[in-house]
């Protein structure tokens, strides 16, 4: 059984390197067999049946672009601006709205029994899959077999894979048919294999989880991890505001906290001009501070001038902001998802 799939693994490999360098053509057969043997094992420990082990170990590949992919992911980072350009357009909008009206029951199931409202699940959708549309590429066979053998994070991944397995076996599903992108995400609402298995909730009454291919198991799916990071449905998640031109940019890294009322007391405005609420509520401050406006501040005249004019935009970041970040480590991201549900009210 692993020479056959050693030899899989090395044909992939083998295919690759007519185009490729000499030092991306070393394919370890004893690692590989090595990788496959100790996810025997694991599995084994962990009652996951001889059929589903069978089944994942019968033919993995080795997918060279994955690994290309993993070591090469771009550094370069959209400015705010451009991320909310082409994550938050009138199309996707629009495509949320039909959405709400297809599912409308669906929906409010999610909203009664999680309280996640329609229009946050329809943003996450959005942001994830472009609500289902985006298709997966690779087997997740192919790419934990390929991520572990890479080694980088190899622990992680195989974590993975043993999740994917257990969740294949519990759910009578073919391992070999479940697809997701190349890091190993999968569904309507990109799960990895370790988050499914703890939120993963049956949605449509069949008995099993499938957030693939069931639409009702993948919102329900969605709204249980949200509810569990502590979505409050009665709370904003950010809110969109000007500062001062001379502004301490040191306070947008969204990890300094302070009050409302603390923050209004150092000049922050809503982008209409008028006073942000006061009171206790704690929030943080992020905004782009790498493509910042020049400060018209050095310009400032206190004999002619009235006060510097706000020409930072901002956004306090309240609870549920962070609750995102748990989702996606990432300002831009949270902030997305904050502008699309608005959008999708």
């Amino acid at each position: 059984m692993q020479r056959a799939c050693s030899f899989f693994a090395l044909l992939s490999t083998l295919f690759f390197c007519v185009g490729g360098f000499a030092e991306e053509c070393k394919f370890n057969t004893e690692r590989w067999d090595s990788i496959l043997s100790d996810v025997r094992a694991r599995a084994s420990a962990k009652g996951i049946s001889e059929e589903t082990i069978n089944a994942t170990l019968r033919n993995p590949a080795f997918i060279p672009s994955i690994v290309k992919s993993d070591k090469n992911q771009s550094e370069f980072k959209l400015s705010l601006d451009a991320y909310l350009n082409r994550t938050v357009n009138s199309t996707r909008v629009a495509h949320g709205h039909q959405m709400h009206g297809k599912y409308p029951t669906l929906l409010s199931r999610i909203d009664n029994t999680y309280g996640i409202p329609p229009h946050v699940i329809l943003a996450f959708w959005g942001m994830e899959s472009n609500y289902g549309e985006v298709k997966a590429r690779h087997r997740l066979v192919d790419a934990f077999f390929t991520l572990m053998y890479d080694g980088r994070r190899e622990k992680f991944f195989g974590e993975q894979l043993l999740a994917l397995m257990k969740i294949a076996d519990d759910n009578e599903l073919d391992i070999n048919n479940i697809r997701g992108s190349w890091a190993g995400a999968m569904g309507h609402f990109q799960f990895i294999p370790t988050t499914l298995a703890t939120y993963g909730v049956d949605g449509n009454g069949d008995s099993h989880v499938d957030i693939i291919n069931s639409i009702g198991d993948a919102m329900a799916s969605a709204g249980n991890y949200l509810n569990k990071l502590g979505w409050n449905k009665n709370e904003r998640i950010v809110r969109r505001v000007v500062l001062p031109g001379n502004f301490d940019t040191g306070l947008l890294d969204g990890k300094t906290k302070k009050t409302l009322t603390e923050w209004a007391q150092k000049g922050i405005l809503n982008p209409d001009g008028t006073p942000i609420p006061s009171g206790n509520m704690v929030a943080g401050l992020v905004a782009d501070v790498a493509n910042l406006p020049d400060s018209s501040a050095d310009d400032f005249n206190p004999d002619t001038d009235v006060a510097p004019k706000p020409v930072i935009t901002a956004y306090l970041t309240y609870p549920n902001f962070y609750r995102i970040k748990k989702w996606n480590n990432s300002n831009w991201y949270a902030i997305a998802i904050a502008e699309l549900a608005d959008r999708l009210k």
